[in-house]
């Protein structure tokens, strides 16, 4: 059962990313999908923050994550990069931990030469459909976490 939310995103060459906007629960979201290197994703959201005066604690990085099985998914505030060179970029553009993230596995190739062939490449179909239910999971919880509730968000989530 596919339900994402659906927004049109259109190249904003200044952002060097992918935006659009939507509304949940009666307000308005802004979405950015960096078209940089993930390795500099910071440069784009940094720009598109501070465009729009977005503080981190507003925002919510979705990002993929090896140390969590295809599938699993968790939320959490503030914390480590753990490696991840996206979430590194976006440290060091904004100057601060301080944001939500989304973390949606997708598992690990085994072993750490692997996984930069692994991590291009799209999932095999078992584990497409797992992610897939992770973030229908994840739009499930996003009137929650617009509402500002994010420990209940975070418990909904994490006892699917």
């Amino acid at each position: 059962m596919q339900h994402y939310l659906a927004a049109p995103l259109k190249l904003q060459s200044k952002f060097k990313s992918q935006i659009g906007e939507i509304t949940i629960a009666n307000e308005r979201c802004r979405l950015l999908q960096p078209m940089t290197y993930m390795n500099h994703s910071g440069e784009a959201l940094h720009a598109f923050c501070q465009f729009y005066q977005i503080e981190p604690q507003a925002i919510l990085v979705v990002h993929d994550e090896l140390d969590l099985a295809p599938g699993q998914i968790k939320l959490k505030f503030n914390g480590g990069h753990g490696g991840h060179n996206g979430l590194k970029s976006i440290f060091n553009c904004l100057g601060s931990p301080q944001f939500l993230r989304l973390r949606i596995g997708i598992g690990h190739p085994g072993h750490r030469d692997d996984v930069a062939n692994y991590v291009l490449h799209k999932p095999f179909s078992a584990q497409a459909n797992l992610i897939t239910q992770a973030i229908d999971n994840a739009v499930a919880i996003a009137p929650l976490l617009i509402a500002g509730q994010t420990e209940a968000a975070m418990q909904q989530l994490h006892t699917n």
